[in-house]
């Protein structure tokens, strides 16, 4: 057998117990919750069983949860989350590239991101409603700072590593700055790009409930907060489910772009 054809067969089984692996692990998962909530050795408030899980999440899918569809409410968090998302891709990676090209810019944006980055997002969210109001831009806002951060830093650190000899290279053939920014360092940092991107994704997604928690009447967020003021565990389980699943779904949407966008990562 040639050798190509050896190592796409051993690629195909270590992907093949790889998927095996990760069924496994779900399927486990899922055994030890419904073991321990059958033979009772948790309070069915603090976990309920999968079947109460199941239930609820039909009967909002049919009903919905305080007057709004189980859409309405999945819909109105991801407007929110995604509106924040696209005002980071259109700031955060021109800047982090930029900062991370130019001393000067650096000097200005990094003390600024550096004093925020660890800042928790309740101790400014109080300063965003007085300022913007407890609509939607508060909201957008939040997650704004929250996915700028890491988007910023992933950046800038893309640029510093950049080997030298590349922009050298470039600067030997010929090529002014701009051009060296358009064809050298943001195509090398595309990687960087994307790495900030699905981190900041996660964190911004991870605020949303600190997003929601102000005059909020929809949103999964505003969902799990409010069924926990009336200890409801099955559906505060529904809505930490979903946005498992949409999170996971939209961060396999990413990686198929970064795939499609940047073929050569990985390979030398």
């Amino acid at each position: 057998m040639p050798k190509l054809a050896k190592l796409k067969c051993w690629i195909s089984k270590k992907i093949s117990i790889e998927r095996l692996l990760t069924i496994g692990t779900i399927l486990v998962l899922f055994l030890i919750w419904f073991a321990v909530t059958e033979l009772k050795l948790v309070s069915g408030i603090l976990v309920p069983s999968p079947r109460k899980v199941f239930s609820s999440f039909v009967q909002i899918l049919q009903e919905g949860y305080k007057d709004h569809s189980l859409l309405t409410h999945l819909t109105d968090s991801l407007m929110r989350l995604l509106s924040s998302f696209v005002l980071v891709i259109l700031t955060a990676v021109p800047l982090g590239l930029l900062s991370g090209y130019n001393s000067k810019i650096r000097a200005i944006m990094y003390p600024l991101v550096e004093f925020y980055r660890p800042l928790p997002p309740l101790a400014y969210y109080t300063l965003l409603v007085l300022w913007m109001g407890i609509e939607d831009s508060s909201k957008i806002a939040l997650l704004y700072l929250a996915g700028f951060a890491p988007v910023f830093i992933a950046c800038e650190s893309g640029v510093r590593k950049l080997k030298q000899d590349y922009i050298d290279g470039a600067y030997t053939l010929g090529a002014d700055s701009r051009q060296i920014f358009y064809h050298v360092v943001f195509p090398s940092c595309l990687p960087d790009i994307f790495i900030g991107l699905r981190t900041a994704f996660g964190v911004s997604y991870t605020t949303l409930v600190a997003a929601e928690m102000v005059a909020a009447v929809t949103g999964i967020g505003w969902m799990v907060l409010d069924a926990s003021k009336f200890l409801r565990s099955d559906i505060i389980f529904v809505g930490i489910i979903i946005m498992g699943l949409t999170g996971m779904l939209i961060d396999a949407m990413l990686r198929a772009i970064e795939q499609a966008v940047v073929p050569w990562k990985g390979k030398e």
